[in-house]
């Protein structure tokens, strides 16, 4: 029994052994196909690497690969910058950029809240609309800076080939990717603010529509996996904040104005302009002139002569020009005078030490003390609200700190000094020799009152709203001899409207006639007159439907030989019926009513609500009324005006209704 026992524990021991023996041959089978896998892996791979080093470097296929590659190593894929989504901190950087626009301002503090409850400020694409100058793209600047984001910008405006945004393929010759993969890029971020200007300047040619391409890049929705025609891989663009601008909303396509949310920026008001100019403009004026600080003083009287009389658009870019002018001329009279400082000690100290080091290369005769460098200014940023960038901004450009630092940066020379007394005092009178005549003395053509026949019309136009006139006069007395004629260059839908007056105002004083009103002319004045319509400026373009009830109360004021109330201004559609249409620009159209003194203002029923909307100091000293017919307009224009309480009267009531 014994030896049983221990002939199976041998046998159970033989087993055992033979099959750790399979184990470890199986093992060591695996591992010898993993080694052989891996070796297999680096033959191949040695095989690439000999095909990519194989390629000659004359050959076209070299620089093509290795653009190739280097644009796929340079996109920083997956790095994000740390974003700053503070609302205290975003207010206090908008108010140190900009002045004013606090409906602008609330909107976008508006956008940062809802980013910092979320978590995250995606989902919508920002839109500024507005005239040239009013600060669209600095605005922009100062977001970036406010978020911590990078800031990138370009400009699409005349853009009609699609390979800008999507990119060119790398068979063509030149190839290149398109701005997007450029911003990632150049600012090294996966989450930059990208400022897209001039999108209402869109071209399209024979190379596709750049419009149809910017939908899937301005898509939430689709962005993420955004494709490139170079790199022909997809591209995570949904960390990025887009932003773009415009002047008009016409000129956009639906589909891709419906993917953005409209920020209207209408322009600044007196207050604000010179708020602005003594806040941004002058003080940037003066360091790119070089002239020191205090040395040169523009009065308040020259200050308002230059906004009034020479820089009465919506925005500030003419302003700042204008002072520019003014620091160029002053800076010319410092230096022949001979009353510019003497240069600081530390930067006297500085060119002391650029001697001695020249002074090897002065011994040939070269070291003469008339060409050591002349100090010069540069320029730094844009100057107030206005969008002065001509070009892409690349990384780094929200870090420059606010204006004043930039200012401060940017000082070299004699404008790094303070002086306490100025050398020069520019007062209004030294406006014409300083930036010559005004090129807006009036826009009040009849500064005393308009004659019969002649009312003032409110317009809006790209660069903001302006005053214009109508004017009629009798050409041809004669029985069966009534028609119009109208001048200026009236688009299609202004002569209609003067038609449409025409008709109106015939059977309007048909009507006046048989009711018996005092005063009222032959009910056949306008079928035995021939009249002749003109609006001034020949030389502009006009257009529009709002200029209607104007049109109506110039024909009548002819009719009735009577001249309409004093400072009276007029907006508005008319029907054949009578009935005053609502109207768009109306802020616009009132900050040129502001400009042009003018103190009552005819506005549409229906524009109520826009009038409510505006601030108190775009509606100081101006009186509005708001008619929705055309009979209200009539008792206004040529009876007494009604009295500061009815109207507040009519107001209540109607806020009432």
């Amino acid at each position: 029994m014994v030896l049983v026992l221990v002939l199976v524990l041998v046998l159970v021991l033989v087993l055992v052994l033979v099959l750790v023996l399979v184990l470890v041959l199986v093992l060591v089978l695996v591992l010898v196909l993993v080694l052989v896998l891996v070796l297999v892996l680096v033959l191949v791979l040695m095989l690439v690497l000999v095909l990519v080093l194989a390629i000659e470097p004359a050959s076209s296929e070299f620089n093509v690969t290795r653009n190739y590659l280097d644009w796929l190593t340079s996109i920083p894929w997956g790095q994000y910058s740390q974003e700053r989504v503070e609302v205290p901190a975003a207010k206090q950087v908008l108010d140190e950029d900009h002045f004013g626009l606090e409906d602008v301002k609330d909107r976008i503090l508006e956008f940062i809240a809802v980013g910092k409850l979320r978590g995250s400020t995606q989902g919508k694409i920002l839109c500024l609309v507005g005239p040239p100058g009013v600060g669209k793209t600095s605005i922009g600047r100062s977001i970036a800076r406010a978020l911590n984001r990078k800031y990138y910008r370009f400009s699409v405006g005349g853009l009609s080939d699609v390979a800008e945004i999507k990119g060119h393929r790398r068979t063509y010759v030149g190839a290149m990717p398109g701005k997007m993969v450029q911003c990632l890029k150049t600012t090294g971020s996966s989450n930059p603010f990208v400022l897209i200007d001039e999108i209402d300047k869109l071209g399209r040619g024979y190379q596709g529509d750049p419009a149809s391409a910017l939908l899937e890049l301005l898509d939430p929705e689709q962005n993420s996996g955004f494709l490139d025609h170079y790199l022909d891989l997809p591209v995570d663009l949904s960390k990025v904040l887009f932003m773009c601008t415009a002047n008009l909303l016409d000129t956009i396509p639906g589909p891709l104005l419906d993917r953005m949310e409209v920020i209207r920026l209408s322009g600044y008001i007196f207050d604000e302009k010179v708020a602005i100019a003594r806040t941004y403009l002058e003080p940037q004026a003066r360091t790119d002139a070089g002239v020191p600080e205090g040395a040169v003083r523009v009065t308040d009287a020259a200050m308002a002569g230059l906004v009034e009389d020479y820089a009465r658009e919506a925005g500030v870019r003419n302003l700042k020009k204008q002072l520019e002018k003014i620091y160029r001329k002053a800076a010319l009279k410092l230096v022949q005078s001979g009353e510019l400082p003497q240069q600081p000690p530390q930067q006297q100290q500085q060119e002391g030490e650029g001697e001695a080091i020249a002074a090897p290369a002065a011994a040939e005769g070269a070291g003469d003390s008339s060409l050591a460098p002349e100090p010069s200014s540069s320029s730094s940023g844009s100057s107030g609200s206005s969008d002065s960038d001509a070009g892409e901004q690349g990384s780094g450009a929200n870090d420059k700190g606010s204006r004043a630092q930039q200012l401060a940066h940017s000082a070299e020379g004699a404008a790094a000094t303070v002086l306490s007394e100025p050398l020069l005092v520019v007062d209004a009178g030294d406006l014409k020799e300083y930036v010559g005549q005004p090129p807006y003395p009036t826009d009040k053509i009849y500064a005393e009152g308009t004659p019969e026949g002649v009312v003032m019309g409110l317009a809006w136009t790209s660069l903001g709203g302006s005053t214009l006139y109508i004017e009629a006069a009798s050409v041809e007395k004669g029985e069966g001899k009534g028609g119009l004629k109208a001048t200026g260059q009236l688009g299609d839908v202004m002569k209609e409207s003067a038609t449409i007056a025409h008709t109106f105002a015939r059977r309007f004083l048909e009507q006046l006639g048989a009711e018996g009103q005092s005063g009222a002319p032959d009910p056949a004045y306008f079928a035995n007159h021939a009249l002749h319509l003109h609006v001034p400026a020949g030389s502009t373009p006009k257009d529009g439907p709002s200029a209607g009830c104007a049109i109506i109360t110039a024909l009548l004021s002819l009719a009735l030989n009577k001249p309409v109330l004093p400072d009276l201004a007029m907006t508005g559609e008319v029907t054949l019926t009578g009935k005053v249409l609502p109207i768009g620009g109306l802020k616009e159209k009132t900050l040129a009513a502001r400009r042009s003194g003018v103190k009552h203002l005819v506005f549409p029923e229906g524009n109520r609500r826009d009038w409510e909307e505006l601030t108190a100091d775009v509606k100081a000293g101006l009186e509005p009324h708001f008619v929705d017919s055309y009979q209200q307009i009539y008792q206004l224009a040529f009876q007494e005006p009604p009295s500061p309480s009815s109207n507040q009267q009519q107001e209540a009531a109607a806020a009432a209704a």
